[in-house]
């Protein structure tokens, strides 16, 4: 089992680190390449669960059929788009900030990052959150300035050195593309060098010879009027994970709603399926049911035999069982989603921090994970940035110098944040005091406004002293 036994994915790439990619590999790998439970996490995003496929069967002469007049409710609930949404605002839907002693490259970091980077990271959470991971592509554009976009991870399969997955050593990314009247796919096979083009048709791999130069250098300078060019040395795609296991939040609740969408539905079923009253007749003395019901509409009467009668029952469905349990399922899906109860009544209307605290417990079980795999993404992507500011002659950076900051947005109570951080006052730094202030949403221009505050203070101070030194003078000629 897994990691101890080798996986085929790295059987391959053992043979293509031993020599030139062999097609018939590459053909292998995109055939075998699994996509389903990525579609699935993206599909219950959109509310497109499962309960949308389901028919309703009826034996009809010992065949089992579907019953196309047997009423058929499908109502999905999008429980997996509030818990993955809840993560994204947790975690990203305030910047993360970046810091460094390095000012240069903390001025370059918010040149190239800055708030495109911001928008980015929500997205890359929640992709990760439904798949299991992303990618992010870094790559210097056709004006020779560094970029980066989401590749998705279902057109990605890595190949890396080792057993760990930490150093990828190849990556084969596919997508369809239209050529001339018909689609085809079309394959990329990135080295930690250069990149090779080729068209996968009829599941046949061919070399693309409409590409000018293939195998392409990952990026090109003009130096000397001489366009050159270079490769990063890794190879340019940077994993996203969710969690260690690579798996989707939705891997951890998909059975329990669909076992609330079910329920729901059957519900649904039952309300249009039930009548209001069943009649049970004794010495009916009429030839038919129809004839029974106009007799009862228009007559308000039927006729029986002596000892017959006519008997109702009341049809229920058994509420009370049901919001029990569609309530027990509620509360395991907030539970083994790891999210908030955004209805609980058990915190009262003012919630101290502690409670609330112990409110977000599970959210943030679940967001320290995603951190910790994020941070290890976000350091490489300023890895390939620092590469790019060297090779431009911008300054040589050191990548491990920079520190992140996630920002979580919860409920809170403002109150006593504030009055832990005046209380903190020198004890700790005055920055981490202004970057754990609940007002406080961008750190560096709050810092700067706190010193030029403090400058028109010194210098009010200033003009006080020499007015009492002019107000001291003057009395003193006076007396003289």
């Amino acid at each position: 089992m897994y990691p101890m036994t080798e996986t085929e994915t790295e059987r391959i790439g053992k043979q293509l680190q031993a020599q030139k990619p062999d097609i018939k590999m590459i053909e292998k790998l995109i055939e075998r390449h699994d996509t389903t439970k990525m579609r699935e996490g993206i599909r219950y995003y959109e509310n497109e669960n499962d309960v949308l496929q389901r028919n309703q069967y009826a034996v009809i002469d010992g065949v089992k059929m579907i019953d196309h007049e047997k009423p058929n409710n499908r109502i999905p609930h999008g429980w997996h788009k509030l818990l993955v949404d809840q993560k994204v605002a947790y975690l990203v839907g305030q910047p993360i900030n970046f810091s460094t002693d390095d000012e240069d490259l903390l001025k370059y970091i918010n040149q190239y990052l800055g708030e495109k980077f911001d928008d980015i990271a929500n997205e890359l959470v929640k992709n990760a959150s439904n798949k299991g991971k992303e990618w992010l592509h870094p790559y210097i554009d056709e004006n020779g300035e560094f970029d980066y976009t989401i590749t998705p991870a279902e057109q990605c399969i890595p190949i890396y050195e080792d057993k760990r997955q930490t150093k990828l050593e190849y990556m084969i990314r596919y997508y369809p593309v239209v050529l001339g009247e018909k689609e085809v796919i079309q394959v990329e096979l990135w080295s930690k060098e250069d990149v090779t083009y080729f068209i996968l048709e009829d599941s046949t791999l061919l070399f693309d010879t409409s590409e000018l130069v293939n195998p392409a250098s990952h990026f090109y300078f003009v130096k000397n009027q001489q366009e050159t060019g270079y490769g990063w040395g890794k190879v340019p795609f940077i994993p996203f994970r969710n969690n260690e296991q690579e798996k989707s939040d939705l891997h951890y609740y998909k059975q329990l709603i669909d076992a609330f969408d079910l329920k729901v539905s059957d519900n649904q079923n039952s309300f249009e399926e039930i009548q209001e009253l069943i009649y049970v007749l004794k010495g009916y003395e009429g030839q038919s049911l129809s004839e029974f019901m106009q007799n009862l509409k228009y007559y308000k009467a039927v006729n029986v035999d002596g000892d017959g009668g006519v008997d109702t029952i009341q049809g229920e469905i058994p509420m009370t069982s049901i919001d029990s349990h569609l309530d027990r399922l509620r509360e395991s899906i907030y539970t083994f989603g790891q999210g908030v109860d955004v209805q609980t009544d058990k915190f009262g209307n003012a919630p101290s921090g502690i409670a609330l605290k112990f409110l977000y417990s599970l959210l943030d079980l679940k967001s320290d994970t995603l951190e910790r795999k994020f941070r290890v993404g976000i350091q490489e992507l300023i890895w390939f940035l620092c590469e790019y500011l060297s090779m431009s002659n911008l300054g040589e950076h050191d990548y491990k110098s920079v520190d992140y900051t996630f920002k979580r947005s919860m409920i809170t109570n403002d109150l006593e944040n504030a009055d832990i951080a005046q209380k903190s006052k020198g004890i700790i730094s005055d920055e981490t005091i202004v970057n754990h202030h609940p007002w406080v949403d961008n750190v560096e221009r709050e810092m700067e406004r706190l010193k030029k505050e403090k400058q028109e203070r010194d210098s009010l101070v200033d003009l006080d002293d020499e007015s009492d030194d002019e107000i001291e003078g003057d009395g003193n000629d006076q007396a003289e």
